[in-house]
């Protein structure tokens, strides 16, 4: 069981005040995360979503399908992101992302070390680790060798059961001291982003905003915003 408090203590809010984002790191950008149901109709919904504004990563995130099953539906999604350059990332599943020759894996807590991943899928391979409030959490994981950490839930979200909810000033902390990106996960909706992405989140990781709706249309909205 994680411990919900954070052994580093709490942060000091005055710290986000003072904070300003570095300019020298890249853009915030964007990183889909699938709904938990991927077949149907939804290969054309992802195109109409990549074709609708930039998009850095797509998460693959599927349940209770075994890895034969799950490899069949990534094949149509994993194309689509190749042919326009997006980062393929499974969700959870070291094994499936070997399988498929994914981008990359972003691990929970409880899916495995970055260091065993790292062993198992090269050195090129993209691995996420999920820190939820913790900056202890982030820190381990930059140092088993993860290319990204992602904080949150940020906002209530019904994508997922969730029990940590970090404030912004995490992300200020994280950018300011380490040069590895972070994501910033959980609710988040153009209309609630704008403080997580001065606050210095590298990634918006989004689902619900974009899948509940017109796809198409949320993009073009996160991408006006992340133009400013």
């Amino acid at each position: 069981m994680i411990d919900d408090i954070d052994p580093l203590g709490p942060l000091d809010p005055d710290f986000a005040a003072a904070f300003e984002r570095d300019v020298r790191r890249p853009p915030c950008q964007l990183y889909l995360i699938s709904p938990l149901d991927v077949g149907g109709t939804f290969p054309e919904r992802l195109a109409r979503a990549l074709d609708a504004g930039p998009v850095a990563a797509f998460q693959f995130r599927v349940k209770q399908v075994d890895k034969h099953e799950a490899a069949r539906l990534a094949e149509p999604l994993q194309r689509l992101c190749a042919d326009r350059e997006v980062a393929f990332i499974v969700n959870d599943s070291v094994s499936l992302a070997k399988r498929i020759g994914a981008d990359g894996v972003h691990l929970g807590q409880e899916d495995g070390d970055p260091r065993e991943a790292r062993s198992l899928l090269g050195p090129s391979v993209q691995i996420g680790v999920t820190c939820h409030d913790s900056r202890h959490l982030a820190m381990d994981a930059g140092e088993a060798g993860a290319d990204y950490v992602a904080f949150g839930s940020f906002y209530p979200t019904t994508t997922k059961e969730v029990r940590h909810h970090p404030e912004p000033v995490i992300l200020s902390w994280w950018s300011a001291l380490f040069e590895l990106p972070c994501v910033a996960i959980g609710g988040i909706t153009p209309a609630n982003a704008r403080p997580l992405v001065e606050a210095g989140a590298d990634f918006l990781a989004v689902s619900g905003a974009v899948w509940n709706g017109d796809e198409a249309a949320a993009v073009e909205a996160f991408a006006a915003l992340l133009e400013r």
